[in-house]
Order: C-alpha cells, then structure tokens, then sequence
C-alpha cells in the first residue's frame, strides 16, 4: 500500500460480490493515482470477501474491512472514514463507475481554489438497461458562498455522493453520516456541509451510474420517514422562511398520499394551508403537488378513484392545463386503459443519449 496517500476511496458493499469489481477497476484506472481504496464489507453473505481478497493479492492499496453483520450504508460510510489516512476522501458505491479523469479533474480544483472549498463534485450517466441518461446536478460554485438557506429548502438533492470528493477535515467539523437516516442519508451530510463550506460544480458527467436493481431509494416508508427526519432536525431553521416550512409540509403530505396513508396526507396539507394561506394563490405549484398524487395513485388499483379525485383538484386549481384535462379525460376510461397512456406518455418523454 502507498504510505500517505492523497485520496482515500471509500467502497461500502453488500452483496455485490458480481458487481464489485467493475467498481474497483474504474478506481484503479484513475489517471490520478496518488489513493488507497478502502471497502468496507457491511456483512455481506456472498463471495464478496474471497473476491476482494483476491484483489489485494494483486494490488496493495487495497485494504478490506467486514461488519459482523448488516449495519446500513450510512454506518459502512463512517467506518472507512475512521480508517482513512487521505487528505481527502471519495466515495465509490459497489455497483457504479468513474470515468478515468474524475479525480485528477477534482484534485486539480482542488489545488486551484479558496480554501473554503470543502467539496468538488460532477455530474453523471444514468445507465438502465440500454438507456444512457445525462443526471445533472445543482450548479453550485464558490460564488454563491454559503448556500446553507437553500440546502434547507433541497438546494442540495441530487449531488451524487459517488460523484463527490471531499476533504477528510470537513467530517470533523460537520460530523459524519447520521445513521439515523433510512435515505437522504448524502442529502442530509450535504446540508450541514452547506452551513460551514463552499461547493464546487464540475460540469461534465464523470460517473456512470447503473440503475440496475430496486434498493432503498425507491421505498416509500423510508422516504417518508427521511422528509421527517430532515424536517425534525432543522425546524429551528426551516420554519425561519415560511415558504420552505410549507414546501416541507407538502412534501412530506404528497409522499404520504401517494404511499396510500391519504388521511395523514392530508393533515400535512391542512398545516401547510393553516400556515402559509397564501399558498392556495399560487395556483401552479399547488396543482403540480395535486397532479403528482392523482398520478400516482391512479396507478394503483386500490386508490384509483382517490387518484382521480385528486386529478379534479389539479384541474380545477389550474383549469386550463391540457396535461392535466387530458389526464383526467383519460381516467375515466378505467386503470387499465390509463396505465397504458401513461406508459407511453413517459415513453415519449425520455431524453437518451446512447
């Protein structure tokens, strides 16, 4: 292993013993080579120790550290983070992949920047089956200085994590991952990030992100009892701008219907109104949250007709939307027939870059 190197690179895996290793080549490729790679096994089941042993055999910056058992994402995050010997730490989730100039692009922002500076980060591929997707990210440089308002109203979602490096000074005095979390986990590191540091936005795709499996971001129960989590934490601050706390609200009420707990939905709803009653005259943000729950679960065979009605307050916020009206005309031909159309709407919609 290489004494002091520059960059640690954090991989925590489970159960990827048949993706890893694409992983770790896209880190050994790297034009930068000044790192050591750290995975970090949160109790996997698989082959995944016999794999990763047999790496180190052949290259010694490897080093592999196993959890006794499953602990999260957040938890296997720390644990390299401890172990870390870097200026500066990356993160490599098991199943992505870099492109080779990613770190020598960050690392020469690095040496060009405020100190200020506390994280680089780029955009990324988005890669299901055949589909090849350009994911940005938020455009947020040294010039906007501290964004920490912002990151309270989700300034900061949609930074990949894998996309990031960040200097091992900053978990030090921001703390490290809340492994309270279930998901947002990246999101909720960034916004106490955003209080202290500046971000860099590096704006090219230097990740391949592979969407290839169902995996805690597509949870619903974990979503809402992130929105909660956020909203818990930061009160103090959020509820400072009355706009964001109502955001947050219909949020957390949005995620609520369309996970089918309607009721509790609507209570959130209730207190966004009761709050902020000048929210009912922004009639296109209004109906946009009305339209997503409609769309959602009129997917679903046992909230079609809550869906529906949902759509009705969509178009009756914003009457003369055609997306909506032509929603909501084709919600009365039954589940079926709107499934379809809403599959090949979407179908229409996809932007992809092969």
């Amino acid at each position: 292993m290489k004494k002091n190197p520059t960059v640690s690179v954090i991989i925590p895996t489970y159960n990827r013993a048949h993706l890893i290793g694409r992983a770790i080549q896209s880190v050994l490729n790297q034009t930068y080579q000044n790192f050591e790679i750290i995975v970090v096994d949160d109790g996997s089941t698989d082959n995944t120790e016999g794999l990763i042993k047999k790496c180190q055999k052949q290259n010694k910056r490897i080093r592999y550290i196993k959890h006794g058992k499953n602990k999260g994402g957040a938890t296997a995050r720390n644990t390299g983070i401890k172990f870390a010997t870097g200026k500066y730490i990356a993160f490599q989730d098991s199943d992505d992949e870099w492109l080779p100039e990613k770190l020598e692009k960050q690392m020469r922002v690095f040496r060009d920047v405020s100190e200020e500076v506390g994280i680089v980060y780029t955009d990324m591929w988005r890669i299901t089956e055949n589909k090849k997707t350009y994911f940005y990210s938020p455009k947020i440089m040294p010039k906007h200085k501290i964004i920490y308002k912002q990151a309270l109203d989700y300034g900061v979602s949609n930074i990949g994590i894998g996309t990031s490096l960040i200097k091992k000074g900053v978990f030090d005095k921001v703390g490290m991952f809340d492994e309270k979390f279930p998901r947002f986990i990246d999101l909720e590191f960034f916004i106490r990030l955003s209080k202290y540091y500046y971000f860099f936005h590096i704006n090219e795709p230097l990740v391949n992100y592979f969407d290839t499996e169902i995996c805690i971001s597509s949870n619903a129960k974990a979503l809402i009892a992130a929105q909660k989590l956020i909203l818990k934490k930061y009160f103090k601050d959020i509820k400072k701008n009355k706009k964001v706390l109502v955001k947050h609200y219909l949020g957390i009420g949005t995620s609520l219907c369309v996970n089918g707990e309607i009721k509790e939905g609507e209570i959130y709803f209730a207190k966004a109104f009761k709050i902020y009653p000048d929210i009912k005259k922004d009639k296109r943000l209004l109906s946009r949250y009305y339209f997503n729950i409609g769309v959602s679960l009129c997917s679903s065979n046992d909230f079609f007709i809550e869906g529906r009605n949902y759509i009705v307050k969509a178009v009756k916020t914003q009457p003369f939307n055609i997306k909506f009206l032509a929603a909501l005309l084709v919600s009365f031909f039954g589940q079926s027939v709107y499934v379809t159309a809403l599959r090949i709407y979407r179908k229409t919609k996809e932007q992809i870059y092969i």
